[in-house]
């Protein structure tokens, strides 16, 4: 089967929608990788040609989601683009707090890595996971831009980075493409696409469906497993929960006015909102996969649409962040 594809930035070419695999090794609780496998071996089945990891995607054990999003794409991986990231310095204990280390030799330490983990001989899409405050960014593109003249890697992305990384990142090497999250739920990149736009670079949006709450499907922070980090998400504490359930349930009946299931009204929203936005949806089920990617093909009426803002004007109620700020659990898990 396939997607209708969308370009992002210089010669990226992807379908409409992609598939995370974070969620496969680490942060939502507990998973079994035959299940996963053939979650990512469905999603290619649907036409999903981009395929998200990272090393740092379970930091008991760095490489384990690579390792196996590599098994999974084995036969047919010169149909698919591989994205995954660089940032974290894996050496260090990630329990008490995540090290940042974009250096130059720990950026080509991490690539080797990463081709042995995929078992490919490039990465498709090489992202800084997060900016390093001790790392000029002149020097992360220019280790990057040196590792794509080596064939080892075909495009740079950042994630996370607000409009001055990208210029000065851009003004080294080509930026392609910028992660970041977006979602009903969460708006904040909506200040940087300006940027991105007037740079023709794409925008990946990750968690679309609001880290689950978006699929409808909730329950309040302290029901989930200690390792699953909506335990802590303020979205999901009381108070916000409630506020954000309500929301949820005029959105449902948005979505039973389009006829589509409420995921599928979340991502073809971010779809709607410009043709350089592919969102990537996480799940470990080959069943939710398939629902997901329908999306891409349905069409819903601007006035729905336009009441999504209505429901929730400014996203979510609660921060993405505990304080306000990225916290040590986001920079691991995204």
């Amino acid at each position: 089967m396939s997607m209708h594809q969308r370009e992002l930035g210089r010669g990226l070419s992807v379908s409409a929608l992609g598939l995370g695999t974070m969620g496969m090794t680490m942060a939502y609780g507990r998973s079994e990788d035959a299940r996963s496998i053939a979650t990512i071996q469905r999603a290619h089945d649907a036409g999903v040609t981009l395929f998200d990891t990272a090393e740092i995607y379970n930091a008991s054990v760095p490489g384990s989601n690579e390792r196996l999003l590599g098994r999974a794409i084995r036969d047919f991986r010169d149909e698919v683009v591989v994205a995954t990231k660089f940032g974290y310095d894996t050496d260090a204990d990630q329990t008490a707090a995540p090290v940042l280390d974009s250096r130059p030799e720990r950026i080509r330490t991490v690539v080797e890595n990463s081709l042995r983990y995929l078992g490919t001989d490039r990465i498709d899409v090489l992202y800084q996971h997060r900016v390093d405050p001790d790392v000029p960014i002149e020097d992360v593109a220019g280790a990057v831009a040196e590792l794509v003249a080596a064939g080892k890697v075909v495009h740079f992305g950042l994630s996370e980075a607000g409009p001055d990384v990208i210029r000065r990142a851009h003004a080294v090497h080509p930026v392609t493409v910028l992660q970041s999250e977006y979602s009903m739920f969460e708006r904040e990149v909506e200040a940087v696409l300006p940027t991105t736009r007037e740079l023709g670079i794409g925008l990946v949006a990750y968690s679309p469906l609001g880290r689950g709450f978006l699929t409808g499907i909730v329950k309040p922070g302290h029901e989930y497993d200690a390792d699953d980090m909506r335990r802590f998400d303020p979205r999901w504490q009381p108070g916000n929960f409630e506020r954000n359930a309500t929301a949820i349930d005029e959105l449902r009946h948005l979505a039973h006015q389009a006829g589509v299931t409420l995921p599928q009204l979340a991502l073809a929203w971010l779809l709607n909102e410009g043709p350089d936005i592919v969102p990537i949806f996480g799940t470990r089920s080959p069943e939710r996969v398939d629902e997901n990617a329908a999306a891409a093909t349905v069409t819903i009426a601007p006035e729905i649409l336009r009441e999504v803002r209505e429901v929730l004007p400014g996203g979510a109620f609660g921060s993405r962040f505990t304080d306000g700020h990225m916290p040590t659990w986001e920079n691991v898990t995204r």
